[in-house]
């Protein structure tokens, strides 16, 4: 047992006060976690109440709360890891923001699957802005000494050459005025996340009480997100503050009526007052407590506002010139890698170098760029520019320890990489950081299930798919695999012409369904994939393998192409095409 768990246990609080906290925090709609991750916390409380002092087992986890079947292997499944490690996480933050109201607080130590419940002795401190004062700064002298007017002739030769001197100095500066001119007005600008501020009013007044509790909910989620930043002077609006980007205000209305709840909203340009979008969200409550009600709205309007995809960012995203640095081309990197292409990667490539060259240490353009260099099919087989990605992934978490960005490309790179174990580390990590955000939990899904995780894998992409308008292309795709490896060729052929990009396993994937089918179309789809990529049956398997898919499923990818009509002829140990 390690010595933070012997004294954290050495200061725990008695048993009626562990239970009131356990209720109490359970009962606060601030607390941000999902149904599920409540039910494990609340089972882990109840274990240790009844005298389970060294925690409980992964596989009691899986079956009492996650409903997993008496085979559950948690070597092949992590799914109690992921869902403590988020648990833990969401806990660690709500203490983090409102533990000084408190002096009972809920831990769980990393690596075990026990409750403590500690005393609380953390002070809470304001920090303390530095103010310069006038009487520190440096004194202008005024009374320094003045030589007397010089006489004659020699004095007016002075004073001639002294004017020379003036008029060149003057000059001179005009010039270096003038030439900075052109240049920052050729400059690309530097663009930076948009401001948010929210407000939320009950149409029936004796509801008041329920929507203020579910706009704080709504503004915490937000805050998790990293492509937005949430206003900090009230929920009246942006316009007292001074912001360097876009502002936006988005105004909500609270509905309840019988079994419903709906939030209509609209965004507006808190600079020219237009209406940019509205839209109306609404959910069933039967049979949901209050809480799941509230959480389940501010999922909806977090990923409606906040996505990489959400309204706010697609605004963003059309408004900025294609010449802009900075935020603006985070935003379109994001769009190009999700896309799969390689149409425009060189583009956003060089659009997020030049953005590091102007702004070093920002933290979404080295994610991003990170990203960018393996979704490259050169970069993913290059060592040395693997090395980089991996290096850029780390200097963004470096700089933002909290962000869900960088922690998603650490586990891309990571993974690109071999480094498996740490690849799911790092997308626990994101997901901890941001649940709301279904872009982290979609590429979390493809990396467990690429690993072999597939129900893992499966159940993850199905969350990121929920209370979303279009599901990730990545949560998409894994059920497209899924249902290919099942053999429900059906199935795997309507998902994967439903994944919007223009990657090479989607196409491939199309084409080998249908090939599974005996379609006609499967020829057709088949010359799609030529049309873009000639000699891919030649180089097949290395994609298949830099994608690090589970080699029985991209040999039942390659067996549904050659049905299609491909033609492979593999030599076992290259890969190539053998003579």
């Amino acid at each position: 047992m390690g010595a933070e768990v012997v004294e954290t246990r050495a200061c725990e609080v008695s048993l009626p006060e562990a239970r009131a906290e356990l209720e109490r925090i359970l009962s606060d709609p601030r607390f941000h976690a999902t149904e599920r991750q409540r039910a494990i916390l609340r089972y882990l409380a109840e274990r240790r109440f009844a005298g389970c002092e060294e925690g409980v087992k992964a596989y009691s986890i899986a079956l009492d709360v996650l409903g997993r079947a008496s085979n559950f292997d948690a070597s092949n499944d992590p799914i109690v890891r992921i869902e403590v490690s988020r648990l833990r996480s969401s806990v660690e933050n709500y203490y983090e923001a409102f533990g000084a109201e408190r002096d009972v607080t809920i831990h769980i130590p990393k690596g075990t699957y026990v409750t403590l419940f500690p005393r609380s002795h953390v002070p809470y401190e304001d920090d303390e802005e530095e103010v310069a004062l006038e009487s520190d700064l440096p004194e202008t002298p005024d009374d320094l000494p003045v030589s007397p007017a010089a006489e004659g002739p020699a004095a007016a030769s002075a004073s001639a050459w002294l004017l020379m001197i003036h008029t060149g100095m003057a000059l001179l500066l005009c010039a270096a005025i003038a030439a900075g001119v052109v240049f920052y007005a050729s400059k690309p600008s530097l663009t930076v996340r948009p401001s948010v501020a929210l407000s939320m009013d009950a149409v029936d007044t004796r509801m008041q009480g329920e929507a203020s509790q579910t706009r704080d909910m709504l503004l915490t989620a937000l805050t998790q997100f990293q492509t937005l930043t949430v206003a900090k002077a009230g929920y009246a609006g942006v316009r007292t503050q001074k912001v360097a980007g876009r502002a936006y205000e988005i105004d909500m209305k609270y509905y309840g009526d019988g079994d419903i709840r709906s939030v209509w909203w609209q965004i507006v340009d808190s600079q020219s007052s237009d209406v940019l979008k509205s839209g109306l969200e609404t959910i069933a409550i039967d049979g949901k407590s209050p809480a799941a009600i509230r959480q389940e709205i501010v999922d909806v309007l977090a990923r409606r506002f906040g996505a990489a995809r959400g309204a706010i960012n697609n605004i963003e995203t059309h408004a900025s010139s294609t010449e802009s640095l900075g935020n603006a081309c985070v935003l379109r990197a994001e769009y190009q890698v999700d896309d799969g292409g390689s149409d425009n990667m060189t583009a956003v490539r060089s659009c997020l170098e030049r953005t590091l060259v102007v702004d070093p240490n920002n933290s979404d353009a080295k994610a991003l760029l990170a990203r960018v260099l393996i979704a490259e099919e050169t970069g993913a087989g290059d060592a040395v520019v693997r090395a980089r990605a991996l290096d850029l992934a780390n200097r963004a978490v470096s700089i933002a320890p909290m962000s869900d960005r960088a922690y998603v490309a650490l586990m891309m790179t990571q993974f690109a990489d071999g480094r498996i174990d740490a690849a799911l580390q790092a997308g626990n990590r994101a997901i901890s950081l941001n649940p709301s955000n279904p872009d982290a939990a979609a590429k979390l899904a493809s990396v467990l299930f690429s690993a072999g995780y597939f129900e893992a894998g499966v159940a993850m992409a199905q969350d990121a798919g929920r209370a979303v308008d279009i599901v990730p292309r990545d949560a998409m795709l894994v059920l497209a695999l899924d249902a290919y490896r099942r053999g429900e060729w059906s199935e795997a052929s309507l998902l994967a012409e439903q994944v919007n990009c223009t990657d090479f396993v989607v196409r491939a994937l199309r084409a080998a369904a249908l090939g599974q089918l005996g379609s006609d179309q499967a020829k057709q789809r088949l010359a799609d994939v030529r049309g873009r990529d000639p000699d891919f049956e030649r180089t097949l398997r290395r994609k298949l393998e830099a994608r690090r898919l589970q080699p029985v499923l991209s040999a039942e990818i390659q067996d549904g192409l050659t049905k299609a009509g491909a033609v492979f002829a593999f030599n076992d140990v290259t890969g190539a095409v053998s003579p």
